[in-house]
């Protein structure tokens, strides 16, 4: 047997042990940690039972093989049966980042000699590169992007080339990492594209690792054109006008050519022709019809093109490009015609005027009012406009009226102007329209910064545009309109009236009615909020609520991994009602379980779909969500010159969002709330500290003065994460804990009636300590006692505790307790005056008459009545002190009592664990008394 055992020491030393390695894998690929062991005699004479081999991980086990049995982990694997010739290696399933680390191998043969090897697992991921973007202008200022995505590890290096020349010479990147734990980065490139540029091959280089990618590209060269506008020739002013608009020098051909007259988009007709310098041009025309002639002001021709911001325009008045005839000259024989014809007229106008004056007179009063012009959205806080077009011959004489319901309106929109002001400048029910085309309007812009209503009647600025020439027939208009910030309770289910009449009437020519409007608030939707459920741990809660909205119905739609799916609880369908100011508030609630959020990649989204909002709002959270742990407030030790710091630190929360806000509490030991958020806190982090975990510290640095350390009150530390349906609160004191000074033993005085005051005095300590009294014989009862608090000589606190106690035998009834506090004539009440404990022969004093003492009459005494007779007592005089009784009997068959013991507990936050003082009667003391 010992030369078996030598022969076997010897082979182990001949064993070669592999040296340190690294091996790197790609993601979800398959990768062999080596570990062979090299025996100098044949397998065949190998005893497998001997062999004892394992790996591990970070010092987590991996795989184990002893006496012919193994056991691996799940993901990885390995042969057995190649143990014998020497050959240990390990093999990683679908590599991934969360398996990377320093794998350990250990061989032993016969628990004599060991065997090992290191070998560091790496996982490395090339870069995926994509060019959003390779539309450019040509020499005008351009952007190139080129994106590296699902990289591991950081950093990378960019660098451009053109025609196989370096433009940008590498520089490095180190990216974001993604929620998946890989990196992306961005490289950027800006040039000036010149004519040589095209057909030019470009190309974007990441360097990874040693490794190099190309992705080569061709750039899209937009050349701007040059635009002139023309118009053909017309032989008559009342038929319509031709333009054309020449565009020249563009490309490429797909181009889109607009007209407009006045801001007004006009149709066009597509028409192009190529030079022969390989551009375009194209000529479009565009015939206004006469009415549009008429109109005149400026006509516009604007183009646009791929890949350019703004649209090249070129634009001219119709006035110089369609210049009216003049009056032909007349000859003197045409002008006594015309002189004949005039004199004529005049005749037949005077002849006919005194039969048409009152009929035209009212033909030019005659007004034409539109209808009440709505704004397209009424969003609650966003200015709005109703407008009505006025037009006649006499607008400039016209005023208007504006009512909410059957209420006038006046304008609320100037701030901080003095009543008389106010009445000089505007009337308080209309806008004035001054003849000769004057108008009083508001010196307030409708851009300015939105004001507070005056009233309960909000905000109203009153408008005024015109008179305007609309025809060559004397025909003007006059646009009135109101700008009002929409509120839910005042303009809810209202319509908005209109009144026009002529200044200095009071008849009304016309009155409109608006439509009644919907008003919109789009809702505040918060993010999504995740919790155990409290009946099942495995499953996880997700709720996200949606408030401040208008009207009531809203959709909540919840998706996971692009499938939708149905929510277990929802507040929005069970008609909610609405708050205080008329807005609504709703939940939707939707449950998975936390395996499925544990994984790392599950999505889970919801959409919040309501009627005021152009696009649904999306709350999404992803993978897995573990709630903070935060330790309580540490505060540095802090000098006079320097502030005090406070710290908090959060741990093991993932994901990284997480916010911290600090709070001042009010004085206060028992009523502490909250007074106003301090500003200047700080957060160090979040640090990844593990695949899915982070940790931060919260700072907030201050100078605390002694008057509140006086007052008391304190800061909280606020931490607030999307997995917590409530924030963790912190709380620190300004004031310094201390501890009282406690004497060693209780002091007590006895006095003739065979009363005992027991007193303690406590000296200094903060904040103030909290005493009970106790006494009895084998078990103790709680007892009343009385605390007073001064300050003493030395300036110290003194808080001073007396508790009076009487011995008994039996408990006393209400009627015999009363008795026996009669007795001789003078009874011994609660709130009778202990002035110093340590003082001989303590009296007790009755201020009543002795008659009404002595009244022994009424025997029997309900227990309410005692009892409004005691609290009366205490009411009449607080200080008063309670004297109490106490059961030393030891059994019901035994006459001996018991040794009487008294107890006082004094609890302090400075204390780790409550102090006692204890007073115990000495035997010759209970033996004489019994």
């Amino acid at each position: 047997m010992r030369c078996k055992v030598l022969v076997y020491s010897v082979l182990l030393t001949l064993i070669k042990h592999a040296s340190p390695s690294e091996i790197q894998a790609s993601p979800n690929t398959n990768a062999t940690l080596p570990c062979n062991v090299t025996f100098p005699l044949s397998a065949d004479k190998i005893d497998k039972s001997l062999i004892k081999a394992g790996w591990t991980r970070n010092s987590s086990e991996i795989a184990s093989f002893t006496k012919s049995e193994g056991r691996i982990k799940e993901g990885f694997s390995w042969e057995t049966a190649d143990f014998i010739n020497g050959d240990f290696s390990l093999t990683i399933l679908r590599a991934s980042l969360d398996l990377q680390g320093v794998y350990e191998c250990t061989v032993s043969y016969d628990s004599t000699m060991e065997h090992s090897s290191n070998t560091t697992f790496n996982i490395l991921a090339s870069p995926t590169l994509s060019i959003p973007q390779q539309w450019v202008v040509l020499h005008k200022e351009s952007h190139l992007k080129c994106h590296a995505d699902g990289f591991y590890p950081p950093p990378v290096s960019f660098s451009w080339i053109r025609d196989g020349q370096v433009i940008q010479p590498p520089y490095e990147v180190e990216g974001e990492q993604t929620p998946h734990g890989y990196y992306m980065a961005v490289g950027n490139l800006t040039f000036y594209p010149s004519r040589e540029d095209q057909n030019v091959t470009f190309g974007c280089v990441v360097s990874h690792s040693g490794s190099d990618q190309e992705l080569d590209f061709q750039l899209n060269i937009t050349y701007q054109p040059s635009v002139r506008l023309h118009v053909v020739p017309s032989k008559s002013d009342n038929s319509p006008l031709t333009l054309y608009c020449d565009v020249e020098s563009f490309y490429p051909e797909d181009v889109s050519v607009s007209w407009f007259q006045n801001g007004t988009v006009l149709p066009e007709l597509p028409n192009t022709d190529q030079n022969p310098d390989g551009t375009f041009r194209t000529r479009r025309f565009y015939t206004l019809s006469a009415d549009q002639r008429d109109l005149g002001g400026e006509v516009a021709c604007a183009v646009n093109q791929p890949g350019v911001a703004q649209p090249v325009s070129g634009s001219a008045f119709l006035e110089k490009l369609d210049p009216r005839d003049e009056a032909p000259v007349l000859t003197k024989a045409a002008k006594a015609s015309v002189a004949m014809m005039c004199i004529s007229i005049v005749l037949v106008f005077l002849l006919c005027f005194g039969f048409s004056w009152r009929r035209r007179d009212e033909k030019q009063k005659s007004l034409n009012v539109s209808g009440i012009i709505l704004p397209p959205r009424v969003t609650v806080g966003q200015k709005g406009r109703v407008t009505v077009s006025i037009e006649g011959r006499r607008v400039d004489r016209v005023q208007t009226v504006w009512f909410l319901n059957d209420t006038p309106i006046s304008d609320t929109s100037v701030a901080d102007a003095s009543k008389s002001n106010f009445n000089c400048l505007y009337n308080p029910l209309t806008t004035i329209h001054l003849p000769y085309g004057l108008t009083l309007t508001s010196p307030v812009s409708e851009k300015g910064r939105l004001l507070p209503s005056r009233d309960e009647m909000g905000y109203y600025k009153l408008h005024t545009q015109g008179p305007l020439h609309s025809s060559g027939s004397g025909i003007q208009q006059l646009i009135s309109s109101l700008t009002f910030i929409p509120q839910i309770s005042i303009h809810k289910g209202t319509v908005f009236k209109c009144q026009v009449s002529y200044v200095g009437k009071d008849k009304i020519v016309a009155e409109r009615v608006s439509e009644k409007f919907t008003i919109l608030s789009a809702p505040s939707v918060s993010e999504i909020q995740l919790a155990e459920t409290q009946n099942d741990p495995d499953v996880i809660s997700m709720t996200v609520r949606a408030s401040h909205f208008h009207p009531d119905v809203i959709t909540f739609r919840w998706f996971c991994e692009g499938s939708e799916l149905s929510p277990v609880a929802s507040q929005a369908s069970s008609s909610p009602r609405p708050n205080s100011e008329g807005f609504f508030s709703a939940s939707s609630q939707c449950k998975l379980p936390k395996s499925e959020l544990e994984r790392g990649s599950t999505k889970v989204w919801v959409s919040v779909h309501h009627v005021a909002l152009k696009q649904p709002v999306t709350r999404e959270t992803r993978g897995f969500i573990k709630s903070p742990s935060v330790s309580d407030i540490i505060r540095s030790v802090s000098t006079h010159e320097q502030p005090l710091t406070l710290g908090c630190e959060i741990t093991d929360f993932y994901p990284p969002n997480i916010s911290v806000t600090w709070l001042k509490l009010r004085e206060g030991e028992r009523d502490d709330r909250e007074d106003e958020v301090i500003e200047g806190g700080e957060m160090w982090g979040p640090l990844h500290t593990q695949p899915r975990l982070y940790k931060a510290t919260a700072t907030l640095k201050r100078r605390v003065t002694n008057e509140e350390k006086e007052r008391g009150g304190g800061i909280i530390c606020r931490v607030e994460h999307c997995s917590l349906n409530e924030p963790i609160e912190r709380h620190w004191r300004n004031v310094d804990i201390v501890a009282p000074s406690i004497p060693p033993s209780i002091s007590v005085c006895w006095s003739g009636e065979g009363v005992g005051v027991f007193s303690l005095l406590l000296k200094g300590g903060h904040p103030k300590a909290k005493l009970a009294w106790a006494a009895g014989g084998a078990t103790l009862s709680p007892l009343v006692s009385n605390e007073t608090e001064e300050i003493g000589d030395d300036g110290q606190r003194e808080l001073k505790s007396l508790c009076a106690l009487e011995r008994s035998t039996s408990l006393p009834s209400p009627i015999s307790k009363q008795q026996e506090r009669r007795k001789n004539g003078h009874a011994i009440k609660t709130r009778a005056a202990v002035t110093d404990p340590h003082t001989e022969g303590i009296e007790y004093i009755d201020e009543k008459d002795e008659g009404e003492n002595n009244n022994t009459d009424r025997e029997e005494e309900t227990k309410s009545d005692l009892d409004e007779d005691s609290d009366k007592e205490l009411e009449e005089e607080p200080g008063a002190l309670y004297i109490n009784k106490v059961n030393l009997k030891k059994g019901p068959r035994e006459s001996e009592k018991a040794n009487l013991r008294v107890c006082v507990e004094i609890t302090h936050p400075a204390l780790k664990l409550p102090a006692y003082r204890t007073w115990t009667e000495p035997n010759d003391e209970n033996s004489s008394s019994a």
